[in-house]
Parts: C-alpha cells; sequence; structure tokens
C-alpha cells in the first residue's frame, strides 16, 4: 500500500512531463499535472484509456474535437482519442493512463 498527498505534490513542465509519473504499473500509470495560468497541453494522441480529476482549478479538456470545461472535484474518463488541455487561471490534475489488457 502505497498513500500519495496529491494536493502537496508539484509537477514539472510539460517538456518534462516524464517527471511527473509517480506510480507506474503495466496496467496503470499515474502523474499529477500542472498548469499555471494561461497554461495548455497540446493536442495530442493518448492509445490508452484516460481519467483525469481535477484536484485544484479549473481547465478545459478537448477530446476528439469535444470539449468540456471541469473544476476541481470532478473527473473526466474517456477511451483513446486525440486530446488536448489548457486552463486560463491554472489547473492541477491527476491523470491515471489505463492500458487494456489484450
Amino acid at each position: 500500500m502505497k498513500v500519495f498527498d496529491l494536493k502537496a505534490m508539484q509537477a514539472a513542465d510539460y517538456a518534462e512531463r516524464g517527471k511527473n509519473v509517480f506510480y507506474n504499473a503495466p496496467e496503470f500509470k499515474t502523474r499529477i499535472i500542472e498548469l499555471p495560468a494561461g497554461g495548455i497541453i497540446p493536442e495530442c494522441e493518448m492509445a490508452s484509456d484516460v481519467v483525469f480529476v481535477v484536484i485544484d482549478g479549473t481547465a478545459t479538456v478537448t477530446v476528439n474535437q469535444q470539449e468540456e470545461q471541469l473544476k476541481a472535484g470532478q473527473c473526466l474518463i474517456t477511451e483513446p482519442a486525440m486530446l488536448s488541455m489548457k486552463t486560463e487561471k491554472g489547473v492541477k490534475i491527476l491523470g491515471i493512463q489505463i492500458q487494456k489488457q489484450k
């Protein structure tokens, strides 16, 4: 068993996002995503299912060209898709990538 304090975690910049993975198992990996005011994650293709849980702040997440506003306490779950994210005031998110079993 491991316990993680998500509110206390700090994230590296998007360019160094690999450093933000804090748990990695064959079935899934978890990372902290933190964007400053005006921050973006450019469109990228996700090959896994994804869960985003907003810890603090708000973000606009686009999944296959469909936009959703997320705020603290909300989560988004999606199958593999084209994803992007932006925030006006800053956001901190728990991201979970789930690998489907073959």
